[in-house]
């Protein structure tokens, strides 16, 4: 796909999407980054509900740190993965406490060493808290940019390498969350809603249905 078919959707994406952003709710970048961690396999829905009970008693790195590690399983159970989310999150706390003087590291590397921080997670968090551009690619952003084709990777790695090349930069962190809308509101999992999209007439996927339905 060149690049000014890619720009064609973007703009499509801009005008279905304009206020796209990210669902979590949060009020500093220490609670993004344990919000985004409980994020895992959990939808944004039950996170907040979550995190809503959780950081009314733990959010900042010492209050979260300070808590019985039984008291976070308890709160997080519903997210799913709650015994290693629970151990992550309060370790990850402890570290920001002593390593990093109590203040969550703004940087890409030096969050992907907090333990249950991969690069997505990092993504998320360096974009949203701290506006660097970036494209964090999650189950919605792998399946709608490789099947519309705005990537063509087998891998989360390779497709954000593909859509950093295919996006303009300052547009990277807006693509992420319009691209994860469509995913949630017509380019779904199981039953795309191709009829009612507007992309289709640039979309692999559509066209791939077109083909095999005159055959």
């Amino acid at each position: 796909m060149t690049k000014k078919t890619i720009k064609e959707i973007i703009n499509i994406l801009e005008t279905l999407y304009p206020d796209a952003k990210a669902e979590l709710d949060f009020n500093t970048p220490f609670e993004l980054l344990i919000a985004v961690i409980l994020s895992a396999q959990c939808t944004d829905v039950r996170v907040n509900q979550v995190t809503k009970v959780l950081f009314e008693i733990g959010n900042t790195p010492e209050k979260l740190a300070g808590l019985p590690l039984e008291k976070i399983e308890e709160i997080i159970k519903p997210c799913g993965l709650y015994k290693t989310k629970a151990n992550n999150i309060k370790t990850t706390a402890e570290i920001i406490v002593t390593s990093f003087n109590g203040v969550v590291p703004s940087s890409h590397e030096a969050l992907m060493t907090l333990p249950g921080v991969g690069r997505k997670t990092a993504n998320v968090v360096v974009s949203n808290a701290f506006d660097t551009p970036a494209i964090a690619v999650d189950t919605h952003v792998f399946r709608v940019s490789n099947r519309i084709g705005l990537a063509n990777a087998k891998t989360v790695d390779e497709t954000e390498v593909q859509l950093m090349k295919g996006i303009d930069r300052q547009l990277w962190t807006k693509a992420h969350h319009m691209i994860i809308f469509h995913g949630r509101r017509i380019c779904k999992a199981r039953s795309p809603l191709c009829g009612e999209c507007p992309i289709r007439p640039y979309c692999k996927y559509f066209k791939k249905l077109s083909r095999e339905s005159k055959s």
